[in-house]
């Protein structure tokens, strides 16, 4: 799978694609459906398939800190994205440049003269252009008109629930991670580089390797039972996803308590996986009562990986 970053880096051999647009956020089941039908299209046309999305997503650009909880950096989602077969993953930047293109500039200009593209499928709620004046509608017009076909892909609903980036948010913020999971198609994880922190958790016997979640909002807050990959092996932890109330933290940081491991992992890429939840976060009076529940979510925490 081939990442090509903006506009500009389209060549002519990136020409003549079966393409789809959009935030791909979580890369859950009716996102996997939809690409499964984009790369059976491709074969069917023996064209190469490619995924167009923006950084930041649009409504991050228009709402900064007052979006909707995130489910995926741009890292997680080209990491799900790889086993889909996709051929390419384009990523144009979401700025003030592009929030003003018009619907009929991106159909015309940016889908026929910049990519040639040769068919477009994308969702049924699918919007673009300034405004977001562009639909479905509008987009199966163009195709008429510039020679590309257009097609789209029904909701996908599963057991009565409609599968929804939105849906997998609420699912998260109620800690329900068994229903996260079955409208992922996958366990909910997060990745990131250990960073340098205040080595509070040390201090206090606690060591754990944080990891700034870059994100203007967290979909899960509390304390998790979680696994670790990115080390000689997989291990078990025990993690707080939060703002660190009892520490006056402000940014969304994820701290993690790795069971059996003591080693310096900073600058480490680290995929944490999140299996169960324990408890809210929640501020507590002293270090010492925050070490003394510490001890009790690891107990808890062993108990339930045993």
């Amino acid at each position: 799978m081939k990442l090509i970053r903006g506009l500009h880096g389209i060549a002519p051999e990136h020409r003549g694609n079966v393409m789809t647009i959009g935030n791909f956020d979580g890369v859950h089941h009716g996102h996997l459906k939809l690409l499964d039908d984009l790369v059976a299209k491709g074969v069917e046309l023996e064209r190469p398939t490619l995924l167009m999305t923006f950084e930041p997503q649009p409504r991050e650009f228009f709402r900064g800190r007052e979006v909707p909880a995130r489910l995926t950096r741009f890292r997680e989602k080209m990491h799900l994205l790889r086993p889909t077969g996709i051929d390419r993953v384009l990523c144009i930047p979401f700025n003030e440049v592009t929030a003003s293109m018009p619907a009929s500039y991106m159909a015309r200009d940016v889908l026929r003269d910049t990519l040639g593209a040769e068919y477009v499928m994308v969702g049924d709620d699918f919007r673009f252009g300034a405004g977001r004046v562009g639909d479905y509608a509008m987009l199966k017009a163009a195709g008429g008109r510039y020679g590309y076909g257009v097609s789209h892909m029904d909701t996908l609903m599963l057991d009565g629930e409609r599968v929804s980036s939105t849906g997998i948010r609420s699912a998260l913020a109620a800690g329900d991670l068994v229903m996260a999971e079955k409208l992922l198609g996958h366990k909910y994880f997060m990745m990131g580089h250990v960073v340098y922190g205040r080595q509070i958790g040390r201090t206090i016997g606690v060591p754990t390797a944080n990891i700034r979640l870059q994100r203007y909002r967290s979909a899960l807050t509390g304390v998790f039972c979680v696994s670790v990959h990115g080390l000689d092996r997989r291990y078990t932890g025990v993690a707080n996803i939060g703002v660190r109330p009892t520490v006056d933290g402000r940014e969304p940081l994820l701290e993690v308590h790795i069971f059996d491991f003591d080693e310096d992992i900073y600058g480490r890429l680290l995929t944490v996986t999140v299996h169960h939840r324990l408890r809210d976060e929640r501020k507590f009076p002293s270090l010492e009562a925050l070490k003394a529940q510490i001890e009790i979510d690891i107990e808890q925490a062993k108990e339930w990986f045993a």
